[in-house]
């Protein structure tokens, strides 16, 4: 059965033409505050239209298979329409078009603000049971005061940079260094940290030489007193993470490659990403110089979306990615590859 909405009818008619297996017939003037059923129950199709935003709403009880070659018909025939549809016997969700505040239920796990295992309930050890001859008020304060001096109290800002362009033609990673657009790059983004007016904390980076030379040249254009770059950790080394969703033919390292660099790399995020320790009195403000595959893996895990949805990001070279972790564990992407700080004839990725 085919049906669709006449062309020849304007879109400002109150009347449309429906075709139902083969017959024409006028259909029912359409009441912009109550919406007229056109089908019997089976293949219900409900219209709406707000007197105003010309809205059409349609809400199948079949397949959406059933019926797209009619939605492509309609879609040509109402230009200026917008539409939604709903299929009902596709989707588990509570969304309809009368309660859009209903988040659809898509199975989305629920947050787990113990991702980091430092959830001052799990550092503490369970009260024993008590005897008879202790308070058992007592022994509940004696919890309390210990769940306390566990808590983070402040937030750890973390920003990523990733190194600035380089020598793609290196044999090593000694030949891989910055090019000269590289350099200058790394001058503009230390530009842009020294103008934010933060007080940093700390300055990590990657053994790999792109991403020590970028570090060095952000440090010098920053010009913080007291800051140094900790430590070149091989930890943060560029790798494959783990096998990409969706799968892309550009890049396919051998497996035993994601074998070896996502364990390395998931235990560099376990090391760096956590809450404050209970012993730090100010929110911190920590650069990390690493590489975009390992700063898109942290962004997905930080975030608790699938982990294999990392290659689905884009980074410009000397782009900066900002998360906070806030005490009750719960992270806050601030921002994800922001490259303002590069005029556009000096963005690049690769």
């Amino acid at each position: 059965m085919m049906m669709r909405l006449s062309s020849g009818e304007s879109q400002h008619d109150d009347e449309k033409i429906v075709e139902s297996g083969g017959e024409q017939k006028p259909a029912e003037t359409i009441n912009p505050e109550q919406p007229t059923r056109l089908f019997n129950k089976k293949e219900e199709i409900i219209f709406s239209r707000n007197s105003s935003a010309k809205l059409f709403s349609f809400k199948m009880h079949r397949t959406f298979w059933k019926y797209g070659r009619w939605i492509g018909y309609a879609a040509g025939a109402v230009t200026a329409t917008s539409m939604t549809v709903v299929v009902s016997q596709c989707s588990t969700s509570n969304w309809s078009p009368t309660n859009p505040s209903a988040v659809p239920d898509a199975g989305f796990p629920k947050w787990d603000f113990n991702w980091d295992k430092r959830e001052p309930y799990s550092l503490v050890k369970p009260p024993k049971k008590t005897k008879r001859d202790v308070d058992p008020a007592e022994e509940e304060n004696k919890v309390a005061e210990q769940l306390e001096k566990k808590k983070s109290k402040v937030i750890r800002h973390i920003i990523l940079i990733r190194h600035g362009q380089y020598n793609l033609k290196g044999s090593c990673d000694d030949e891989r260094s910055l090019s000269q657009l590289g350099i200058e790059q790394a001058e503009l983004t230390g530009n842009r940290l020294k103008n934010s007016g933060v007080t940093f904390t700390s300055l990590l980076t990657s053994n790999m030489c792109r991403a020590i030379q970028t570090s060095e040249i952000v440090l010098k254009h920053l010009g913080q007193k007291g800051l140094e770059i900790l430590a070149k950790d091989p930890m943060l080394r560029e790798g494959a993470p783990c096998l990409p969703e969706p799968p892309v033919s550009s890049w396919h390292p051998d497996l035993h490659q994601y074998f070896e660099d996502g364990a390395r790399i998931e235990a560099a995020f376990r090391k760096y990403f956590h809450r404050a320790h209970p012993d730090q009195k100010e929110d911190s403000y920590e650069l990390i110089v690493c590489h975009a595959n390992v700063i898109r893996y942290f962004v997905c895990r930080a975030m608790q979306f699938p982990p294999e949805a990392w290659l689905r990001i884009s980074l410009n070279h000397t782009s900066l990615t900002m998360l906070s972790i806030l005490p009750s564990g719960r992270v806050i992407l601030r921002s994800l590859g922001d490259s303002g700080h590069l005029p556009a004839d000096k963005m690049t990725t690769s």
